[in-house]
């Protein structure tokens, strides 16, 4: 299904949104992070932002919910307009309905996993969704240095997805950088999150390119 880039904008400077999206052109989505300070120990942006960003936005947006109740407040994000909706199993009372709620709104339903919850629980439903978010930090905070004991947990989702013949995404958020994006495609992720890399990098849109490059190299496409 090839490789594609999804750069957080947490890393980036709001005051000039417009000019931060730009810089970033040629990736495949916008990651937007939405944090409540309940589920995670960190406070972002909510549904008015989001909207306002979706209305600013050359690319589609990839909306990773770091909140509770997310049976409650996810589907008014695919309402909005997001093209991929992903909320954390650990918060959500009903998965598989809301995966089908943010289906019947037009957006692609994505599950996300902490560093510590195991995928098994979840691979009888994998056909319940477009994406699989697995953490490689732990959610909250960007700049975090990717946790390589990850790996495994990539590799059996991929082989899972395969085994079953499904067409579901394997995403990857959380430290990934040069150094890094090689060994999580060579393990099985296909779409990945990067903000520091990406705007700490003096040409954003080179290093997205950069970054895909060396993905594409690791998954031999």
């Amino acid at each position: 299904m090839g490789i594609l880039i999804s750069p957080s904008i947490l890393n980036s400077d709001f005051a000039d949104l417009r000019g931060e999206l730009a810089k970033i052109a040629g990736a495949d989505y916008v990651h937007v992070d939405v944090m409540d300070n309940h589920f995670v120990p960190n406070l972002t942006l909510g549904l008015p932002v989001v909207e306002a960003i979706r209305g600013a936005s050359p690319l589609p947006l990839d909306a990773h919910l770091m909140i509770e109740q997310p049976d409650r407040w996810a589907p008014a994000y695919a309402e909005a307009g997001c093209a991929s909706v992903t909320f954390h199993a650990e918060a959500a009372a009903a998965p598989v309905r809301l995966a089908r709620e943010l289906r019947a709104a037009g957006a692609k339903a994505g599950i996300a996993l902490r560093p510590a919850t195991a995928i098994e629980p979840y691979l009888d439903l994998l056909a319940e969704f477009d994406m699989v978010l697995l953490m490689t930090v732990e959610p909250g905070f960007g700049g975090q240095a990717f946790l390589d004991a990850m790996l495994p947990k990539i590799s059996r989702t991929r082989q899972a997805v395969e085994s079953a013949g499904l067409e579901v995404r394997v995403q990857v958020d959380g430290g990934i950088s040069r150094e890094t994006i090689g060994r999580a495609a060579e393990a099985g992720a296909d779409v990945f999150v990067a903000g520091s890399a990406v705007y700490k990098a003096d040409d954003a849109d080179a290093e997205i390119q950069a970054l895909r490059g060396l993905a594409e190299q690791a998954c031999g496409s």
